[in-house]
């Protein structure tokens, strides 16, 4: 499956693609635009946010990893449910859910209500409303090498939305209020709920008879949460960030097991055993994971340390995290061409291998060398690997299995890249949060060092993946 990406595919579509088709594929890259632009523009807010609501920074962080762990939690219950009650009306209640999270957030008059609007509602309309778009996908471009083009836009819009949220979020807090910026969320949702009433069809009729694993849903839901929290948790208790962590994972390896027993005996799961079986699959999620933890880890700590240590403010932040969205659009915009003379594994440990060197170059900004603009280098270089490895990374994992596990394919790939995403914001978070404001310079720095450290990891990953074109 080629790599695509960015606004060059969707120009490419308009010749391979059907009217109906072309219409359709807006509302479902605007969706995941959205979702993963909501996942970052929070980061240049964080002084906005705090004195507003007299909160700290470590408030608006739990406030973003939260909703990303949402995301992540749910994404799998939320495919399953697809199946029971339909894609489109999913769709649909995945979008008010999120509009009205946005305008809760807007009117936020506490930290709590944030959190209720925005890591809640706006993480449960999230994970209602993805699942549908990456499976009407599958079902509505029938031929896998227009699948693969569709694909390639979604995720590479995901991709863009991730790395313009600091700029069109800093833009919006800067000029207006951190508030609008919210209210810019629930009319792009309403948006395309309208797109959606009118282009989008399900090809599929709703089965409500369909079983679901409710305790699939909940242990493994639980699981994650405690394994988040825990790490959310280092900077005020060690003791209980381990049992926290040790707990997840001990609740998480109870519901593969209870899984693989309930799959046996032929009852209903929320997740097929046979997802992790391919290990070209399985170090392809790894990989995935890892792109977006070293995304939005960097998002964060760059533009924390900037508007906290620094003292910039969200338009200066957003401004300077331009560089970022040069570089991923530059790579994802000859995605196409890249694909066609190299191989997945080729761009994928290139990718790695740039994102990691980019890492490198920020680490030390913290000298204060040549102003907050020394950080554009650095940005510019990750963003360009990590646009260059994020549609190769999704086609991987998608071009592993057949037709008849598309849609249960995607939903565990979305689910382990918002858990990536997660993970970035309270991993590098913490570390740095923890130490601020005593020692902000060597928290900035150790960091870093964290998300390079796993972009090292993703490398050693991306290095084991076959060798070879993956088929289109």
């Amino acid at each position: 499956m080629p790599g695509t990406a960015g606004t060059g595919t969707l120009g490419s579509m308009a010749v391979r693609f059907s009217a109906s088709l072309r219409r359709a594929l807006i509302p479902f890259a605007l969706a995941q635009f959205i979702c993963s632009y909501a996942g970052s523009n929070m980061n240049v807010m964080i002084n906005d946010i705090s004195e507003d609501l007299n909160t700290t920074v470590s408030g608006v962080q739990v406030t973003i990893t939260v909703f990303l762990l949402v995301m992540a939690a749910l994404m799998i219950p939320g495919g399953k449910l697809t199946d029971r009650y339909g894609r489109k009306r999913c769709l649909t209640a995945g979008l008010l859910i999120y509009a009205v999270g946005a305008l809760l957030s807007a009117a936020a008059p506490g930290i709590w209500v944030l959190v209720l609007g925005n890591s809640i509602l706006e993480g449960i309309g999230t994970a209602l409303l993805i699942p549908p778009v990456y499976i009407l996908t599958t079902l509505l471009f029938t031929d896998m090498a227009s699948r693969a083009r569709a694909f390639g836009a979604i995720s590479a819009m995901g991709g863009i939305g991730a790395a313009t949220g600091p700029l069109i979020g800093g833009f919006i807090t800067s000029f207006f209020s951190w508030r609008v910026a919210f209210l810019f969320q629930a009319a792009i949702v309403i948006l395309i709920a309208v797109l959606s009433r009118k282009w989008v069809t399900d090809p599929l009729p709703a089965d409500p008879d369909m079983p679901f694993d409710v305790r699939g849903s909940i242990t493994s839901a639980l699981g994650l949460v405690l394994v988040v929290s825990g790490i959310l948790a280092a900077d005020d208790n060690l003791a209980l960030c381990a049992g926290m962590v040790i707990a997840g994972i001990g609740v998480l390896a109870w519901f593969f097991i209870s899984v693989r027993a309930r799959e046996r005996a032929g009852k209903p799961v929320l997740l097929s055993m046979v997802l992790f079986k391919n290990k070209t699959a399985n170090l392809g999620m790894i990989t995935q994971n890892l792109q977006w933890l070293m995304l939005m880890g960097t998002s964060f700590v760059v533009s924390a340390y900037l508007q906290v240590v620094r003292g910039y403010n969200a338009i200066e932040t957003g401004a300077i995290f331009t560089a970022t969205t040069a570089g991923l659009l530059l790579s994802s915009l000859g995605a196409e061409r890249f694909a066609r003379r190299r191989t997945q594994r080729t761009l994928i440990v290139a990718g790695f291998a740039i994102a990691v060197v980019g890492i490198a170059i920020l680490v030390p900004m913290v000298s204060n060398i040549g102003g907050a603009w020394a950080f554009v280098p650095g940005l510019f270089v990750s963003g360009f690997g990590l646009g260059l490895m994020l549609t190769p990374s999704v086609n991987v994992v998608q071009s592993a299995f057949g037709e008849d596990l598309q849609g249960e394919i995607s939903g565990l790939s979305r689910s382990v890249s918002n858990l990536g995403s997660s993970l970035g914001g309270a991993i590098a978070g913490t570390i740095l949060v923890a130490g601020i404001a005593a020692t902000p310079g060597r928290n900035y720095a150790l960091a870093m060092i964290a998300v390079a450290a796993a972009g090292v990891i993703g490398l050693a990953a991306a290095l084991a993946l076959p060798r070879g074109r993956v088929a289109t």
